[in-house]
């Protein structure tokens, strides 16, 4: 009988880190969580070209999917920035650039309300799972030109589009002066990452509270959204007195934005609002943040951790 022999692989983007017994964070002004909105603002294409998988779950020209995500940027934005203006909540764009040239108005808006802009790519039809090192820096490139010449604003963050990053993505990013990264799903505070080239934090974005998978995946009602994030900020808020933590609503406005679910945002925004020891942060400023007082002190707990010294974490 032949011997099958696997090989499972880590690419090393990070190294472990217990939760427990890390140093210890403390958000400006003594809060004990950042929470941040990351809105994704998404321009996708109606017949994008061929890719590694498909976009849509329909044949080719699906009329239905593109036209529902359109309801985001007519309509859904719109209803979700004037809940969030109500509640002192700044965004922090999740934004497909292509986005700029269609809807110049939804960039407008963003920076009148003083909103940050990263990036999702150029649009959320365009993956880079068989790109070269060379085309994704060619991408971050352009996205960070096109942002600066519509929001004055430099370009700190990226969540590649549909998370589509491959393992040279991260060191890309590193290089080219990028400061977070959302493309990681592993912790409830900030962690460092493993680059060759500069500093590069990685910044909580929970999938699990994604409106994308309760909603459009597990078919969610608007009540159990809200019992879901109120649920999640609960037990975060609890935890960052003893170190803070991070809490991201990442949302899509196609989904949220829809009238039978915004008074469930409304409702979450109301009950993280009603705390004192929250930050409403964007995802620049936790990164910036931590990378000015806390980056050094998780690497050097890091390499205790990882030599073996296990009674830092007993």
């Amino acid at each position: 009988m032949n011997e099958r022999k696997t090989t499972l692989r880590d690419p090393g983007h990070y190294r472990y880190l217990p939760y427990r017994n890390r140093p210890k964070i403390v958000w400006p002004g003594g809060k004990q969580l950042a929470f941040w909105v990351a809105p994704n603002i998404e321009h996708y294409e109606l017949e994008p070209p061929v890719a590694t998988r498909s976009p849509w779950p329909r044949p080719y020209p699906d009329v239905l999917n593109y036209s529902h995500r359109q309801h985001g940027n007519r309509v859904g934005f719109h209803r979700m920035a004037d809940v969030m203006a109500k509640y002192q909540v700044r965004g922090s764009v999740s934004l497909n650039v292509a986005l700029c040239d269609h809807f110049p108005e939804i960039i407008e808006r963003c920076n009148k309300l003083g909103w940050e802009l990263f990036s999702h790519g150029i649009y959320n039809t365009r993956y880079m799972y068989a790109m070269s090192d060379d085309e994704q820096r060619e991408v971050v490139r352009d996205v960070r030109d096109t942002i600066l010449k519509y929001s004055g604003q430099r370009l700190d963050g990226w969540l590649s589009p549909a998370i589509s990053n491959i393992e040279s993505t991260q060191q890309i990013l590193a290089e080219e002066g990028i400061l977070y990264t959302l493309d990681f799903q592993h912790d409830d505070q900030p962690t460092p990452f493993n680059v060759r080239k500069g500093r590069l934090v990685s910044i909580p974005y929970s999938v699990e509270v994604n409106d994308v998978p309760l909603y459009l995946q597990r078919n969610m009602s608007p009540d159990d959204y809200a019992e879901t994030l109120i649920a999640q900020f609960d037990q975060l808020y609890a935890e960052g007195a003893v170190s803070g933590t991070v809490m991201c609503m990442p949302l899509h406005p196609f989904l949220t934005g829809q009238p039978h679910r915004i008074a469930a945002f409304e409702r979450v925004l109301a009950h993280v609002s009603a705390h004192e020891g929250v930050w409403k942060a964007t995802g620049r400023e936790i990164a910036q943040y931590f990378i000015d007082n806390y980056y050094d002190a998780f690497l050097a707990f890091e390499d205790k951790v990882n030599a073996g010294n296990l009674e830092t974490v007993a």
